[in-house]
């Protein structure tokens, strides 16, 4: 084929400069003409050119010879060049010079050189080569061009301009028709938004979404990295979806579900399946089924069995529930529906800024459950600050240390140093420690206050209307009686996990039973409930 061209090069520049030797020669003026010669042998129509020469080199092979602001047409495509030369025999015509070709209203290809199968409609372009749609404009050295189906293929290098974003690639295959590129190898975007290196990927200039279909890296301006190798993303809209486990890193946030879309214009991150999202300055990691991420607002609301882990040392919590909200505690005052809108009023909990990594609240609802190794507790709803570490427990809450039980109508769990340091007890406040099977330590009172010591419950202070029943024990631990007595005011002191004394702070009136005259199993205070059943008994109960 390369000696053919090379002949058809030599003898077009041998005729434009030797006319006496060809066998007809017509002189065109430079206007435009109504149609090829009546004798042409193309389907192609020669429309302008400002001389044609006929040479015929054999009785099946004649050329045509145009030189001169040569236009041709061919349906309804149309070719510009400085000069061409057309073979009948091999169907094809040869253009060099300022080649354009205007492919109706689906693409615009320049280059330096053409070489076109006329019955095939395919383009052979080389030569500085550029093809635009209108809204893009691919260049690259050579470029295959089919004409019918309006799609071109590079192997040699290529590059996309459109506005501001800037593809690169070792081959493409830009489908002129839908305005799509299909990217393969080394393949780089560059845009003042966000950087893409990949092996592949779509980009439709039109829309100016990309569509990812390879593993893919994505850099944004903000820092923010994308690793996926499914979805889009809408650089005019922000919008963005990805699918195939992708996994986001936003700062101290990272996010990993099955499928993920995000809004840059309204800020919002949505998480579908296996969804996770951990925060490194917070220390916690929430994973559910869904989870939904206000990044202005800051908030995330997380559905579908969700979990949230609050990182410690040695001894995390877990915090399970049907529905978990976070939020920032300055925003506290707009949101109406706060779980502790009542609580909170008139304290100064509000009072960090907005980028303190304490400046955020959890809230959790219906079948709340919280694990770690040294206490666990259920409770219907619950409010966590992040800036007091005061877990708040609404609707019949339990809280169980090592081998004590503590309900109430609400229970404050205060931590410190991400341990549990006291709780405070309103209504109802009981008190349950199990010393044996069916034999049970209780103390019941209006108001409970508890002091932990290494995780577990050091003393406990019971206030109004106090009740107790506690097994009294020798140093063998054989038990000597039964002490049942009420008095308002009541001091339990615990030692190796196990209740070893109680104190009375004011008048007392009881009796303490002899063992044979009382069955330890009837030995219950009114409102007596042992709800071990409910306990978390490890954190994978929560998952």
């Amino acid at each position: 084929m390369r000696t053919s061209t090379t002949l058809t090069v030599i003898l077009f520049l041998f005729l434009l400069h030797a006319p006496f030797l060809t066998k007809a020669q017509v002189v065109l003026p430079p206007v435009q003409q109504s149609g090829p010669p009546s004798d042409s042998l193309t389907d192609v129509d020669i429309l302008s050119a400002k001389r044609l020469t006929i040479q015929k080199l054999n009785d099946s092979t004649t050329l045509q010879i145009l030189a001169g602001t040569v236009r041709l047409k061919q349906g309804t495509s149309y070719f510009d060049c400085d000069s061409c030369v057309i073979n009948n025999n091999t169907k094809t015509f040869e253009a060099w010079g300022h080649v354009h070709i205007n492919d109706a209203d689906t693409a615009d290809i320049r280059s330096g050189h053409l070489r076109y199968l006329i019955n095939r409609k395919i383009a052979y372009l080389d030569g500085g080569v550029s093809l635009t749609d209108g809204k893009g404009t691919l260049t690259t050295p050579d470029l295959e061009y089919d004409m019918t189906t309006d799609i071109g293929i590079y192997k040699h290098g290529g590059k996309v301009v459109n506005k501001k974003t800037v593809l690169t690639s070792r081959e493409g295959y830009y489908y002129a028709g839908i305005k799509d590129v299909y990217f393969k190898k080394n393949v780089v975007l560059k845009d003042p938004a966000y950087n893409i290196t990949t092996d592949s990927l779509i980009y439709n200039t039109q829309t100016q979404t990309t569509r990812f279909i390879a593993k893919t890296l994505i850099k944004d301006s903000s820092g923010r990295t994308i690793e996926t190798t499914d979805g889009y993303y809408n650089v005019a809209t922000g919008k963005a979806e990805f699918g195939q486990n992708p996994v986001i890193k936003d700062g101290p946030r990272t996010y990993t579900a099955q499928q993920i879309a995000f809004d840059d214009s309204a800020g919002t991150v949505q998480l579908r399946g296996n969804a996770v999202v951990r925060d490194s300055a917070q220390g916690t990691t929430i994973i559910a089924g869904n989870i939904f991420h206000d990044k202005k607002l800051d908030r995330t609301l997380a559905t579908n069995r969700p979990l949230m882990i609050v990182k410690q040392d040695a001894d995390s919590v877990y915090i399970a529930a049907d529905t978990l909200f976070s939020a920032r505690l300055t925003d506290l005052h707009t949101t109406k529906d706060s779980l502790v809108k009542d609580t909170l009023k008139g304290t100064k909990v509000i009072t960090t800024n907005d980028k303190d990594s304490t400046n955020r609240y959890l809230e959790a609802y219906r079948n709340v459950r919280i694990f770690n190794d040294s206490l666990q507790s259920t409770c219907d709803s619950l409010f966590y600050s992040f800036k007091d570490s005061v877990f708040r427990l609404f609707q019949d809450p339990v809280v169980w240390a090592k081998k004590s039980q503590i309900t109430g109508d609400t229970i404050l769990l205060f931590t410190k140093n991400k341990k549990a340091d006291k709780l405070e007890v309103f209504e109802r406040s009981y008190m349950i420690s199990e010393t044996d099977p069916g034999i049970y330590n209780q103390v019941k009172s209006s108001r409970m206050d508890g002091y932990f010591k290494d995780g577990a419950i050091d003393s406990v202070r019971a206030a109004g209307f106090a009740e107790c029943i506690y097994f009294i024990q020798d140093e063998d631990s054989a038990y000597t009686g039964i002490n049942e007595s009420k008095c308002d005011i009541m001091d339990i002191y615990f030692g190796e996990n196990t209740l070893q004394k109680v104190v009375f702070r004011s008048s007392v009136t009881g009796t303490i039973w002899p063992m044979k005259d009382k069955n330890p199993g009837e030995m219950k205070l009114e409102g007596f409930r042992w709800l071990e059943a409910k306990r978390p008994k490890t954190k994978y109960e929560l998952f």
